[in-house]
């Protein structure tokens, strides 16, 4: 199957022109002459230097603003990842020198400082990003310049890019595993809730699509700008609607203030449990236990996973990083794409972007998760999916397990209800 950037097949708010002017503003920043049409007016030529005993990757993850709840850990396993692979020789015996930058929770930074990234700091690849905004942000700024982006979040579906690899889950390896395990537990309601942009958007249209094919009735559906905390009038709209479950697609901290709320208006998950696809053990404590213990989430890690690749993972990062610290879904996939790109690197002998994608396909690696395959066709990468309940310890653990990865359909193309969404 033939790569598809969404330059073509968008399943997302932003307007064209808000993307190309996004590429714009990323590649001015860093000295890039742009014509009028907002193209590049010459091809990118890559300044990443392979001639020392150091090749620079970038870190881009939001270290500020309402997103950073979410991605400061994720930033924190890309360092233990680069140190422990530079502890172990490097990557084609080169150590690797990390430039970090700070997205601010704005796409527009994304786009700004991965331009900077790539055409200022020379880096050969960039890892990091959460929202979805903020890829659609980034990606045309890696394909103008033909550089790799690896993405570590789960995300909505519906794209693929010759420039990123996605290491977190596509739509069929989370959301619709969430909806099949609902669907096993007798669902036939639901309330849909979510931030205000791209990936809970899509997401609920999908969600939406499977619940007209499997008889399963929609009784609301909500949106909060991202960074709302104020959700007394969107909670009091759930607790009418009296749904068998909640579908939560909020990111960053407003799952403090909505699971606070819903806890306040005297519900909780023996009623109307809520399955959340962007709460990991991380936001667990920012939110407070109190608040979400039994609620569901759906994820393809937990730090609960009984591995020995896990185990010591899991020592690695706390002894990193403290005993406090736990580890989370998206942060286990950012660590893993560092350490797929390595083996994508060493296979291919180089640190060129084409040859890295062209040996990209077959790569594995024993991740914290299980045993991760790359698929050289869409950049997803195969993962088993797990849906987890919180526990009083303010750890997930797994209720229901897919046993075996599943293979990457960013374009559901293997759905019939879904013909159509992309």
């Amino acid at each position: 199957m033939r790569l598809r950037s969404t330059s073509h097949h968008r399943a997302t708010r932003l307007s064209t022109v808000t993307l190309a002017a996004l590429c714009v503003i990323a590649l001015s920043a860093c000295g890039a002459r742009v014509d009028a049409g907002g193209t590049s007016s010459a091809a990118a030529e890559s300044c990443v230097d392979t001639s020392g005993d150091t090749v620079k990757i970038g870190f881009l993850n939001s270290l500020s603003g309402t997103m950073a709840i979410s991605e400061q850990t994720v930033h924190d396993s890309l360092q233990l990842a680069a140190k422990e692979i530079n502890a172990d020789g490097g990557v084609l015996g080169k150590q690797l020198e990390v430039v970090s930058e700070d997205g601010q929770s704005e796409p527009t930074v994304f786009a700004e400082k991965a331009g900077k990234l790539i055409t200022s700091d020379c880096v050969a690849a960039v890892f990091g990003g959460w929202t979805s905004a903020s890829r659609k942000a980034m990606l045309p700024v890696f394909e103008s310049q033909d550089s790799l982006l690896f993405y570590p979040v789960q995300y909505e579906g519906l794209e693929s890019s010759p420039n990123i690899f996605y290491t977190g889950a596509t739509t069929n390896q989370q959301i619709v595993p969430a909806l099949d395990y609902l669907v096993e537990q007798g669902t036939k309601s639901l309330f849909l809730v979510g931030s205000d942009y791209v990936f809970p958007r899509t997401a609920n249209k999908i969600i939406n699509a499977y619940a007209e094919a499997h008889d399963i009735e929609i009784v609301g559906e909500e949106y909060a700008p991202l960074g709302h905390t104020d959700f007394s009038t969107i909670v009091n709209k759930v607790k009418s609607a009296d749904a068998d479950a909640v579908f939560n697609t909020l990111n960053g901290d407003s799952n403090v203030a909505f699971f606070k709320e819903y806890n306040n208006a005297g519900m909780s998950a023996d009623d109307m449990p809520v399955v959340s696809v962007s709460i990991a053990e991380e936001e667990v404590g920012g939110i407070g236990v109190d608040n979400v213990e039994g609620q569901l989430t759906a994820w393809n890690y937990y730090q609960t996973v009984d591995s020995p690749a896990n185990t010591a993972f899991v020592k690695a990062f706390k002894a990193e990083y403290g005993e406090d610290r736990p580890t989370s879904d998206p942060m286990e996939a950012a660590y893993t794409s560092l350490y797929l790109w390595k083996a994508m690197v060493e296979k291919a002998k180089s640190f060129a972007t084409d040859d890295v994608t062209a040996a990209a396909d077959g790569v594995t690696y024993d991740a914290p998760e299980g045993e991760v395959v790359v698929n050289g066709d869409n950049h997803h990468i195969a993962k088993t999916a797990l849906i987890g309940k919180i526990g009083a310890d303010g750890l997930i653990h797994t209720e229901w397990s897919s046993k075996e990865p599943i293979e990457p359909d960013p374009y559901l193309e293997g759905y019939d209800w879904a013909d159509g969404l992309s």
